[in-house]
């Protein structure tokens, strides 16, 4: 299936494709000069300075607006060595400007490669698969839709976009919707409540605010005499259950990260697992299961065992430091809310297809039912690729925004050879986070947010959705019996369950669905309500990544940051000079597998592009995470004692 009904076996700019860029994408002038600011990695940490230029002789870089570059003012700007974010400086244009993309992969990071070419002039043609949208897609479950109604929606896992994403929602905020407005004004909401449950007898669910106007436009469920009555019996056994010393050791662990400076975050932390950071060996089984567990699994779905400290440190220190509001680059604080954010409709109907037809719109060709098999390599250059249907794409540039599974194996030795540091790819690893939804028959009375079921051996997180997309849910969807749906994040496929004593990789289909509703359920109605109820349950979808033929396989597995996985990490760019790489797996900013690095690592992947071509155009907007500006003397003090070989002033 193809485009526009245009399927070519070679696709080459036009000859002499000079003159104006398309709508004006191209500004004339300087780019702002300064120094390229390579932040590279010292004492240990992962040195980038001997890796070669990104073709023309042009550096490899990252860049940072210069409304965002000014903003450092305001915030302190964390960015990885390797991934830093200078200005650009102006390089002049060659004489023939090379404009056609080849990107093979239509999920979040070819999406924003694409969104960010094609705005600047370049002719790009999308190569996916499967379906557009990655894993942040949503889907219509097969066969449910009746008498006028839309198919139920099912989905790989339910949205969050926490108060520190920043490349996703700048994008949302660029893709227009007919009627007016944009993506992110008309789709994205804040969630202003959450569920905190325990699978631990002793303890009850409570709802708490997300935010003060979270309290008060929910005041009415936060404290009734149930929830007040499970916030103090959960409080209670809680500081029982780990000792306050353990907290404050705890807490103590995490002011660590914050005023370490990058050199020991990357040259120490990054080789520890977060267990090993936080010193889980010895503490109560409380600290252990929850502090050093379950929380981190809740929050980035992430095993604390094996988990780089570094990047689970890192990105709690970024939702912290988003939900207090001091930091003006993030939308969220305390008062106003923002730190959780949710879409208002299915993922594709709110976000994915309005972005795919402003791309076509915009000139972006999609080649459905294609992917790469093999790439041809001569030096340092891709000089072609081969299809899986055996069609040939000829290009100027050419872009693998694909999963750690799809890109493996188009690792050949001539593309080994021109780039040996593309090796360490095979050391990454991935792991399952798969969702199920379960189609209910009545709407709950929980306020919309997400629930944390810590401890569950399957590491479930849910949300209710129906409440957060507004209007009458069975008059819209199915046949009219379906009022709700809880959507519930599967993160640990690797622990025995509740009832059939099995790993959820060992269950057959009906045995996960089953498996996730009774460990939900024993966290959830552990407060004396009956809050989940199997007779409510019309029909359930699992996300169809997940198959049994014969035995199970996952088709959407995401990468994890492992302890000492960044250096094994791959850039945007490589040193052939038109092979770029884009995905999760992609050294970023936010350092996390995530539909925002993802889509960080797009526009990395395009501003390599541009800069290699020698394109005037304005460089994409990277950002870092920014950290509280008071931090900065104690990380200037770390950073002395770090070169000196000393430990951190905190760590006792």
């Amino acid at each position: 299936m193809t485009e526009h009904g245009r399927h070519t076996t070679s696709i080459r700019s036009r000859a002499d494709h000079d003159g104006a860029d398309q709508d004006g994408a191209d500004h004339d002038g300087a780019d702002q000069d300064g120094a390229d600011q390579d932040g590279a990695d010292q004492d240990g940490a992962g040195r980038e300075s001997g890796r070669p230029s990104t073709g023309d002789g042009v550096a490899r870089r990252s860049v940072l607006t210069g409304a965002a570059a000014a903003a450092v003012l305001a915030g302190s700007a964390v960015a990885l060595p390797g991934v830093g974010v200078p200005s650009a400086r102006a390089v002049p244009p060659p004489p023939r400007r090379r404009r056609d993309v080849a990107v093979f992969g239509g999920g979040m990071a070819g999406l924003a490669t694409a969104h960010e070419l094609v705005e600047r002039g370049f002719e790009v043609t999308v190569y996916e698969p499967a379906y557009l949208g990655g894993k942040a897609r949503s889907h219509d479950v097969p066969g449910t839709a009746r008498g006028g109604r839309k198919a139920l929606p099912g989905e790989h896992g339910f949205r969050f976009f926490p108060g520190c994403y920043q490349h996703v929602t700048e994008s949302m905020q660029r893709i227009p919707l007919s009627g007016g407005g944009n993506v992110k004004d008309r789709h994205l909401v804040n969630v202003e409540t959450a569920v905190v449950a325990f699978d631990d007898a002793g303890y009850a669910p409570t709802v708490a605010p997300a935010s003060i106007m979270g309290f008060v436009e929910h005041a009415g469920a936060i404290v009734t005499l149930d929830n007040l009555r499970n916030a103090l019996m959960t409080g209670l056994k809680f500081v029982v259950d780990v000792p306050p010393w353990e907290l404050a050791y705890f807490v103590n662990r995490e002011l660590i990260i914050a005023t370490s400076c990058t050199e020991r975050r990357l040259g120490q932390w990054e080789n520890q697992s977060w267990m090993q950071f936080v010193k889980a060996k010895g503490k109560s089984p409380a600290y252990q299961r929850y502090l050093a567990g379950a929380l981190t699994r809740a929050l980035v779905a992430a095993k604390s065992h094996t988990a780089s400290a570094r990047t689970i440190g890192q990105i709690g220190l970024a939702l912290a430091t988003s939900a207090t509001g001091l930091i003006g680059h993030y939308d969220a604080g305390l008062v106003t809310g923002g730190v959780d954010r949710i879409l208002n409709a299915p993922t594709n109907h709110a976000w994915i297809d309005p972005w795919v037809a402003y791309l076509r719109a915009r000139g972006v060709r999609f080649v459905m039912g294609e992917g790469v098999s093999s790439f041809q390599v001569s030096g340092r250059q891709i000089t072609g690729a081969t299809l899986a249907s055996g069609q040939s794409v000829s290009a100027d540039w050419y872009v693998a925004a694909m999963p750690l599974d799809r890109l493996r194996p188009l690792l050949s030795p001539d593309l080994l050879r021109a780039d040996p540091s593309l090796g360490g790819i095979r050391r990454l690893q991935d792991d399952w986070m798969v969702g199920i939804q379960y189609f209910l028959n009545r709407k709950t009375d929980l306020p919309p947010g997400h629930i944390a079921a810590l401890g569950t051996p399957w590491a479930l997180t849910g949300l209710y959705q129906a409440g957060a997309w507004g209007g009458n849910f069975a008059r819209t969807y199915g046949d009219g019996k379906v009022h709700d749906v809880l959507s519930i994040d599967i993160s640990d496929w690797e622990k025995p369950g509740i009832l059939y004593g099995k790993t959820a990789k060992q269950c057959s289909k009906q045995e996960v669905a089953r498996e996730v509703w009774a460990q939900m359920s024993r966290a959830m109605n552990s407060g004396g309500r009956r809050l989940l109820r199997r007779e409510d349950i019309v029909t359930w979808s699992l996300d169809p990544g997940i198959t049994w033929s014969p035995t199970i396989a996952n088709a959407t597995p995401l990468m994890v940051n492992t302890a000492g996985s960044h250096r094994h990490r791959p850039t945007a760019d490589t040193a052939l000079t038109n092979f770029f790489i884009g995905g999760d797996h992609v050294r970023t900013n936010i350092d996390l597998a995530t539909m925002e690095g993802a889509n960080e690592s797009g526009r990395r992947v395009a501003n390599a592009i541009i800069a290699a071509s020698g394109s005037s155009a304005q460089p994409a907007p990277v950002y870092p995470l920014w950290e509280l500006p008071m931090l900065e003397p104690f990380k200037a003090n770390d950073r002395d004692r770090y070169r000196a070989g000393l430990p951190h002033f905190l760590d006792f």
